[in-house]
């Protein structure tokens, strides 16, 4: 796997995305479960898929936007790309912008490498738990993200706290109430889509409480730059990291820390 062939993927798949953002009719449907799909869902979706199976035939591609693998088949799978066309496909729709494209590759149930593309900024998040983390900007300048001599955000006396803009819970409410009790300073920052976990990756925020629905393909790419970072994702309820190819591919509650 190369990262450069990953990130020429996510460029192609932008340049799809941004011609369908720059019309007036997105082509918005809605899929069975009331979830928003637009024009630029299914050209992207097609780009990534078919780019990643020309350079990569012998790995599988499991996306949210292709015909759904059952888990009997996938179960054996030790190496996979898990990919979401466009994540926050509701930001895209409001555009403000916050919406990305996420690419991932999964070995034995870890994202060892991950490209996250935000095609209004022209900038790309990626990295993986043995390569570190990156930001390569407009401008192609790459950035080196080093979260790793951070203090745990619960040792902090002022904490920036990152929540999603379009489902924020009265978990998340709680959770961040809890804090200030304790005697923390709590900045509440708001954003849309895997973003969220890229800012704790790039340190604007100290923690990501996601206490509500994510499926594996919002979270993969930009988990496999938060471990590049030196950060963790761990299940809320156990302390234990974030694994994938689960036979539900449903998230449990986690914590980007």
């Amino acid at each position: 796997m190369e990262p450069a062939v990953v990130l020429e993927i996510l460029d192609e798949a932008s340049r799809e995305i941004l011609e369908v953002y720059e019309r007036d009719d997105f082509g918005v449907e809605h899929k069975a479960d009331d979830s928003p799909l637009t024009e630029a869902d299914r050209r992207a979706n097609e780009v990534i898929v078919a780019r990643l199976t020309e350079r990569y035939p012998d790995i599988p591609v499991l996306s949210e936007e292709s015909k759904e693998v059952p888990y009997a088949d996938r179960s054996c799978w030790e190496r996979f790309w898990l990919v979401d066309p466009v994540d926050g496909t509701k930001e895209f729709i409001k555009r403000n912008g916050e919406f990305t494209v996420n690419i991932a590759l999964v070995e034995n149930g870890v994202p060892v490498f991950g490209g996250v593309a935000r095609p209004t900024e022209g900038v790309i998040f990626f990295g993986g738990p043995e390569l570190g983390a990156f930001l390569r900007e407009k401008d192609g300048k790459v950035v080196t993200l080093d979260q790793s001599a951070r203090p745990h955000f619960r040792e902090l006396d002022r904490i920036t706290v990152v929540a999603s803009r379009s489902h924020l819970t009265q978990e998340v409410t709680d959770f961040v109430e809890d804090l200030r009790g304790k005697g923390k300073e709590v900045e509440f920052l708001s954003a849309g889509s895997s973003l969220k976990l890229c800012l704790v990756a790039e340190g604007k925020a100290d923690v990501y409480p996601r206490f509500g629905p994510t499926m594996e393909w919002d979270t993969g790419a930009a988990h496999a730059v938060v471990l590049g970072a030196g950060r963790q994702v761990n299940i809320a309820e156990t302390g234990e990291p974030l694994v994938y190819n689960k036979e539900n591919l449903l998230n449990p509650w986690f914590i980007v820390e």
